[in-house]
């Protein structure tokens, strides 16, 4: 149910107003000359008039008075400002901030997976068909995407325009962040923009096929870090454990960056095992958001003077009529 409140509510204070001035303010006087007429006594037997003695105070008629204190009142209430307050929105906003951070480094040009189709692609090309998926169900999330190579770049910072970060994601390509892995200075980063953030809940999802050879801070390190931050890390590792050199994963600093974070560390040999892999994220990670509920005001505060405006253009009609007719009569 609609119900009306007022902005300034104090403004009714000023109601007694009028009755001040006129106690306080003195009545107007004016003079006007008199003539002595000798025959004042038949002046008065032909008008039929009655002699009064003394001043005149021209009285207003008390429908004078009516509309005087209606005007009055109007404006006292459009200045107080009336709201009308509308039924109660419900809206639903995220609650958690999600921060995906991709390895664009050269080993992830390797063709050992499948798309849905079946057929063979390379480790990004499959990250980013699973990954769409994995975001289309987070309608709740503010999503954010850092890629990295030689260094982290922050892609998009959060936002709930799914299409966009979509599209974003669509456009990166192997080795346009350089051939290495800075895996722990794109938890550095991913922690400064999460400084910037006002939500409670941070997840950071790392999906990487190669151990750290470019960070200046240790992605261990760099973990402990975004765990004063209150900053989750699912630390994801693609492509074939056995692989040695610098393309070598390294499950157990990822198993350490999970646990310093109270996340969770997960392998991905092919497809299948990675939508796995954001399927348990999701059971892990389910959808949070906040319910803000609030009531519309729309101000009705011109309604009052409209309604003085008619009430006088219908007076004023009435008096013209009133006199048009007393003139036809006589």
């Amino acid at each position: 149910m609609n119900n009306i409140e007022f902005a300034y509510p104090w403004l009714f204070l000023l109601i007694p107003l009028p009755l001040l001035v006129v106690w306080l303010a003195p009545s107007f006087k004016s003079k006007k000359d008199s003539i002595q007429v000798p025959y004042f006594t038949k002046l008065v037997e032909v008008t039929g008039q009655t002699p009064e003695a003394g001043a005149i105070l021209i009285v207003r008629k008390r429908i004078q008075k009516v509309f005087v204190i209606i005007t009055w009142l109007c404006v006292v209430i459009a200045a107080a400002k009336p709201e009308i307050i509308g039924e109660p929105v419900v809206q639903q906003k995220s609650a958690r901030d999600l921060m995906i951070a991709v390895d664009l480094s050269g080993s992830m040009s390797a063709q050992d997976f499948k798309s849905k189709s079946g057929k063979q692609v390379d480790r990004l090309t499959a990250a980013k068909e699973v990954l769409n998926g994995f975001v289309a169900e987070r309608k709740h999330d503010r999503l954010g995407l850092i890629l990295f190579g030689d260094a982290p770049y922050l892609q998009a910072p959060f936002t709930e325009d799914i299409e966009t970060w979509q599209t974003l994601l669509g456009e990166t390509q192997i080795g346009m962040a350089g051939q290495s892995t800075a895996f722990g200075d794109a938890i550095g980063l991913a922690i400064s923009v999460f400084e910037q953030s006002e939500t409670e809940n941070r997840v950071l999802i790392v999906l990487t096929d190669g151990n750290d050879t470019a960070s200046r801070v240790p992605p261990v390190d760099a973990a402990k870090v975004a765990a004063t931050y209150n900053i989750k890390i699912y630390a994801i590792a693609m492509g074939d454990p056995e692989t040695v050199g610098e393309e070598k994963v390294d499950l157990e600093v990822l198993k350490q960056i999970a646990q310093e974070t109270n996340g969770a560390s997960f392998e991905a040999m092919d497809t299948e095992a990675l939508a796995e892999v954001y399927a348990r994220i999701n059971e892990l990670e389910p959808e949070k958001f906040d319910t803000l509920s609030f009531r519309p005001r729309t101000s009705a505060h011109h309604y009052p003077i409209i309604f003085v405006g008619m009430l006088y253009l219908v007076a004023l009609t009435l008096v013209n009529i009133r006199f048009k007719m007393l003139g036809r009569a006589t």
